[in-house]
């Protein structure tokens, strides 16, 4: 098939942790691979934000990602993207004349994207498949303070009743769409992200602190964007109470969200506030290859969100080999099996991470145990897995009777 993607607000090849990108980039750039892997023809389309970002890049052979310029040529605010969506529209539209392209289905990104996907889909005559990665109903409920604007809230329920398929990361987010969406459950298909179990495998612990200069017993890790939606102060305030916590290392990994700055100041004042200050280490965003050394580095990674749609790294973190210590939230109660690989925390308050976190800490024989079996419980999220997967799910979906006339 000839799928076109669209990804508009961050290209798949942007480093994760920059602004705008994330997992769903990841997503979007190893899912393109393992598709066109299967002879599928993968055409992603995002929207040009830099003078030089390459107006098409192929990746592979099937593989492209066409950026297009809508709107200034130039990184937009989030709240602004909105505005050059019309402009995106016929962009994409125009390119596909252009090369006289005609595309079996579409699929589209976040809510953005699922916008594009409404029109193009129709104009084209072809199913659309969604993916929203995250949920504004679900992120205002998910902590108090965080309120999602009424346009996307509005976008997603329209998207959710027009789209033809729509994909959930997990059972609990299927369940979300149904509770608060209205979406019908026979339009949903739950399939996981998946992680490059190739890259993400366990290397030596020593070797891996080594490499990366860190001599302290103790390492807790935290990756992810910098965002109070992440709860990074609890993990700040549990590390605080631990009574070991002069042998103590946190790494925070990531950056760039919206706020970044402002973010990353709260967390070294709170840091200074606890007395930890000089504990913990704010290393920004880190290319994928040196992940793998933090995960295997570390003792623990702690995933303290008040939301999560998968948690793909919890994913990453347990294909290294390192437990993990998470909010029992969204597509983490999927991923991490509590008391197994790691332990899933109902409360969102440092008092209940911290009492896990030393009991892990305290237990070298269970905390091998666990680290034992994390990376086997992770072995059914292999791209190439997940990839088939969806390759099936497009095709039962194209398979449909025809529900539009191209042009309408």
């Amino acid at each position: 098939m000839r799928i076109a993607t669209l990804c508009y607000h961050g290209s798949p090849f942007a480093a994760p942790g920059t602004p705008s990108t994330g997992g769903m980039q990841v997503y979007v750039r190893e899912m393109g691979r393992a598709l066109t892997a299967l002879g599928h023809e993968v055409d992603v389309f995002t929207r040009q934000n830099t003078p030089d970002q390459p107006p098409v890049v192929r990746d592979r052979p099937g593989f492209r990602v066409i950026a297009l310029p809508a709107g200034p040529v130039a990184p937009v605010p989030k709240a602004d993207l909105p505005l050059y969506l019309p402009c995106f529209v016929r962009q994409v539209l125009g390119f596909a004349a252009a090369e006289g392209r005609r595309y079996d289905l579409v699929h589209s990104h976040y809510w953005l994207s699922g916008r594009v996907g409404r029109v193009v889909s129709q104009r084209w005559g072809v199913p659309h498949v969604t993916i929203f990665h995250t949920l504004a109903e679900v992120k205002n409920r998910a902590r108090i303070g965080e309120r999602e604007p009424a346009e996307r809230i509005s976008a997603e329920r329209v998207i959710i009743n027009e789209a033809d398929c729509i994909i959930a990361a997990s059972q609990h987010e299927r369940q979300q769409l149904v509770r608060l969406y209205a979406a019908r459950p026979e339009q949903i298909a739950v399939l996981p992200c998946g992680v490059d179990l190739d890259q993400f495998r366990p290397r030596p612990k020593l070797l891996a602190r080594a490499r990366l200069g860190l001599t302290a017993r103790f390492i807790l890790l935290f990756v992810g964007r910098l965002e109070p939606l992440k709860g990074i102060d609890i993990l700040l305030r549990a590390a605080a109470g631990l009574e070991e916590r002069a042998d103590l290392a946190v790494l925070i990994v990531g950056g760039a969200a919206d706020g970044y700055p402002e973010e990353a100041a709260r967390l070294r004042a709170l840091a200074a506030e606890c007395g930890i200050a000089e504990r913990v280490h704010l290393l920004g965003p880190q290319p994928q290859r040196h992940l793998v050394d933090l995960y295997s580095a570390a003792d623990l990674t702690v995933i303290p969100s008040y939301y999560e749609s998968f948690g793909l790294v919890a994913v990453e973190s347990l294909a290294c080999g390192t437990p993990v210590i998470a909010s029992r939230v969204g597509g983490l109660t999927s991923t991490v099996r509590d008391g197994e690989t790691g332990y899933l925390i109902p409360w969102r308050c440092p008092e209940a991470f911290l009492e896990r976190i030393e009991l892990l800490l305290g237990n070298e024989t269970l905390r091998a145990c666990f680290a034992a079996a994390a990376r086997p419980s992770v072995e059914r999220f292999r791209w190439s897995t997940i990839a088939s997967q969806l390759s099936g799910l497009y095709r039962a979906v194209v398979a449909r009777p025809a529900a539009r006339v191209a042009g309408e």
